[in-house]
This record gives C-alpha cells, structure tokens and sequence, in this order.
C-alpha cells in the first residue's frame, strides 16, 4: 500500500511542478492535471495525479507529523 502526502507546488516549467514536501522539493511532471503554482497536489510514479483544497491538505499534513512522533 502507498500513502500519499500533499505538497505544495513551487514552481511550474517546461511541464514539471517543483513541489515542497515539508521541506523536501521534488520534481514532478505535471500534465496529467491542471495544477498553478500555490496548489496543493498529490504525487504518485513521479507525476502531480490529484490537486487538494490547502484546508485538506494541511489535515492530512498535521496528522501524518503527528504520526512521527
């Protein structure tokens, strides 16, 4: 099983998202969704798949950290 966790979309160029995970920014192809930088999006295999409300993503954000503890 795989979870996803939201990150927020940095920057968009050439059809690639630079998205920030907590700190940790991936690259990640973006034409599967329509998705702007300040999005909040989902990345699965390397691609942006899903883009949240920033209320929802922020949710699961607080509790996946409050998971590490």
């Amino acid at each position: 099983m795989c979870v996803a966790i939201p990150g927020k979309v940095l920057s968009i160029e050439d059809g690639k998202a630079v998205v920030d995970f907590s700190g940790n920014q991936v690259t990640a192809y973006i034409g599967l969704v329509k998705a702007e930088v300040g999005d909040y999006v989902l990345v699965h295999a390397g691609c942006v798949i899903q883009t949240m409300k920033q209320r929802e993503a922020e949710e699961i954000i607080d509790l996946m950290s409050g998971l590490e503890s």
